[in-house]
């Protein structure tokens, strides 16, 4: 377990960077333009990449031998993106800003991918708890990357909020080598948990020929494997399809926070340190996750907190001011931690051991393709529905994905 501390310090400064990017985005095109509402197109050209290049890092990190140089070169493509982007928001031609944001989408899956590495180095039996420490290394990224962006607004001006999220993505990026980068399992890090869903062993017989054979994967398996695996697995398939409904209004909540606050009295700012109260609550969430979810209890966990969360977030609809709007991200955060641990226990679980890297970019990449919908949704609907039309749609659409979700759970297996 010596491992875990180094991978969790070097990750979450990288995350910290991923998470605010957001938040400073749109305060700096707030700040440059007084139109938060653009920044939603920004947010699309930065995650819809995510599609293609999720899976094609989760191959990567999957198959080398030595994928240290792989994340290293990714992570170095985000730092620089990052800072390119954030100067150019709202004061350089929107078209030239979209490129840049897109290279973002292209390097950012590292991000993702890193969590993929953590059965090579953690026994079997310490899995659970370390997955619950990875979400609380997600929320604890999602409290400081808003925090600081925020912060630095409310200091020096909105137009200086991305300062401080490229400082540490720098940061995050000059220590990822000290991360373990053991090479690929030959077996899986708990029999037990090996995937038994009709069809998901023959979707993977094929790369593990490919594997053994020492042939480099086809682009088809590369892109469409992970898919392959999440569409033929019963769970995989209800949890991707809940969380993905569900991220598809979660991808308007940076924009539709910075609306709110105005709506409410507040300064634009006070929508990053709404968006802090959020990751507060998932990191308690997520920490109570790493105690006492198990595996076993990961499906009703998943769709009772996507429930909780919608619900929390329909709240906002009526909040009065900043506190009880604050008080409703908390209690919203706190239902989501739950939902991301699960959410990687089940992928875990549920995902042949050759092809974890795949499943979870690709699963993570179709929600954040989601998310760029929600967000260019979000800029295109802002100003017909303002910011209380915005909130009720995020949260029509975590009842959404807990709906299909639990449909899809209840198919026998002999019918998937």
């Amino acid at each position: 377990m010596a491992a875990l501390p180094l991978h969790l310090t070097s990750a979450t400064m990288l995350r910290v960077s991923a998470e605010g990017v957001a938040t400073a985005l749109v305060l700096t095109v707030q700040a440059r333009t007084g139109h938060a509402a653009t920044a939603g197109y920004l947010q699309t050209a930065m995650t819809l990449p995510y599609v293609l290049s999720g899976p094609i890092i989760g191959n990567a990190l999957d198959r080398v031998r030595r994928p240290r140089s792989v994340a290293v070169a990714l992570a170095a493509g985000y730092a620089v993106a990052t800072a390119l982007l954030l100067v150019m928001a709202g004061s350089s031609p929107l078209v030239l800003a979209l490129c840049v944001a897109a290279v973002i989408g292209c390097t950012e899956p590292i991000v993702v991918a890193l969590t993929s590495l953590l059965p090579r180095f953690v026994p079997a039996g310490r899995l659970s708890r370390a997955y619950g420490l990875e979400a609380s290394s997600y929320n604890l990224a999602g409290i400081a990357g808003p925090g600081l962006a925020a912060a630095l607004a409310a200091l020096v001006g909105g137009q200086y909020a991305g300062t401080a999220v490229v400082t540490v993505g720098v940061l995050g990026l000059l220590t990822l080598p000290l991360l373990p980068f053991p090479g690929p399992r030959e077996e899986p890090a708990d029999q037990g948990t090996r995937p038994t869903a009709v069809g998901v062993a023959g979707a993977d017989a094929g790369s593990t020929a490919e594997m053994a054979s020492g042939r480099p994967a086809s682009w088809t398996s590369v892109i469409m494997g992970g898919i392959v695996v999440l569409a033929e697995g019963r769970v995989l398939r209800a949890l991707t399809v809940a969380t993905t409904l569900a991220w598809t209004g979660f991808g308007g909540v940076a924009v539709t926070a910075v609306l709110l606050a105005e709506h409410i009295g507040a300064a634009p700012s006070a929508g990053g340190r709404l968006l802090v109260a959020l990751a507060v609550g998932s990191l308690i969430g997520s920490l109570a996750s790493s105690r006492w979810l198990t595996p076993k209890h990961a499906e009703p966990v998943m769709l009772a907190g996507l429930v909780a969360f919608g619900a929390s977030l329909a709240a906002l609809a009526v909040a009065p001011s900043l506190p009880w709007a604050t008080a409703a991200f908390v209690a919203a955060g706190i239902a989501e931690g739950p939902v991301f641990a699960a959410t990687l226990m089940l992928r875990q679980r549920e995902s042949p051991p050759d092809r974890l890297g795949q499943v979870n970019t690709t699963a993570g990449s179709l929600k954040i393709g989601a998310s760029a919908v929600g967000a260019a949704l979000t800029a295109a609907a802002a100003d017909a529905v303002g910011p209380i039309g915005l909130i009720l749609a995020i949260a029509a659409f975590q009842f959404a994905g807990a709906a299909t979700g639990l449909l899809l759970l209840r198919v026998p297996p002999d019918e998937t």
